[in-house]
């Protein structure tokens, strides 16, 4: 059991550097405990010391933080406030007309695009100096049926859909919904026999369920002779490469492995 131990565990410690790393890349993740006490008093008072300097004065402790609730949110937002809640739900209800919702799928293959994120859009170029502007919302979704990505411009005035692009072989990140898939199709692949043994090893117990791992993701697209040749389509399909980190435990080298979202297939890059 200890020879077993040592060897599923040696893969995922070669793997946290990287898998830290592409985390860091991707996400600008800070990971905890790095600050020591002093890194922690300096922050607290502006980079002095917490000591006093007169006779009998000793180490004084900061006032405790007080934290203030935010302001309530109104439904809409004036300018180029970013988008409130309820802005957020109407412009995604308004991009999904009845054509999108019937025709797409999303990740999981159910009816309906993948939603991948709605922001502010840019004024109108004619419209930069006009306080009174409408503010317009893109709407951007991934149609897996067509492996297309659609973005929908909304006018938050009118409530109109003012215009609407269409692109094949743009990939933009990932989603936690398809951080998810990506994680089910390779713990129940074959190829995920290592994930699987690496987390018994690191908890004792069974990798059933994508929600047993924290995920992050990076996007692939396939270079000229990049093997196997299964993947020559990542870039048109929408495939990723997993870092898993164990739920309060070690992260899991899987970076060999690249997720065809699109195909429903896992393959082993060979790196020969």
């Amino acid at each position: 059991m200890r020879r077993a131990v040592h060897r599923h565990l040696g893969k995922i410690v070669a793997g946290a550097a990287i898998a830290v790393a592409g985390t860091a890349v991707m996400a600008a993740v800070t990971l905890p405990g790095t600050a020591d006490a002093d890194d922690t008093t300096r922050a607290a008072t502006g980079g002095r010391t917490a000591e006093g300097t007169g006779p009998g004065q000793g180490r004084t402790t900061a006032p405790p933080a007080v934290v203030e609730e935010a302001p309530p949110e109104g439904e809409t937002g004036t300018g180029g406030d970013p988008l409130t809640d309820d802005e957020t739900e109407r412009v995604v209800d308004i991009a999904l007309n009845r054509q999108l919702r019937a025709t797409a799928e999303d990740v999981d293959g159910d009816r309906g695009p993948q939603r991948l994120g709605v922001e502010l859009a840019e004024p109108e170029p004619g419209e930069l100096d006009t306080p009174d502007a409408p503010r317009r919302a893109d709407v951007t979704f991934y149609d897996y049926a067509d492996d297309a990505l659609v973005t929908r411009t909304v006018n938050l005035d009118t409530g109109e859909v003012e215009r609407t692009a269409t692109q094949r072989g743009v990939q933009p990140p990932a989603t936690r919904e398809e951080n998810t898939e990506a994680a089910r199709l390779l713990i129940a692949d074959p190829l995920g026999a290592g994930l699987r043994a690496d987390y018994r090893d690191a908890t004792g117990k069974e990798l059933t369920s994508p929600d047993q791992l924290l995920l992050n993701a990076m996007v692939y697209k396939a270079t000229p002779g990049a093997r196997p040749a299964v993947l020559d389509d990542c870039g048109t399909h929408r495939c990723v490469r997993l870092f898993p980190k164990v739920r309060n435990g070690p992260w899991v080298d899987a970076r060999d492995f690249v997720i065809d979202l699109s195909a429903h297939r896992v393959a082993r890059l060979d790196r020969g």
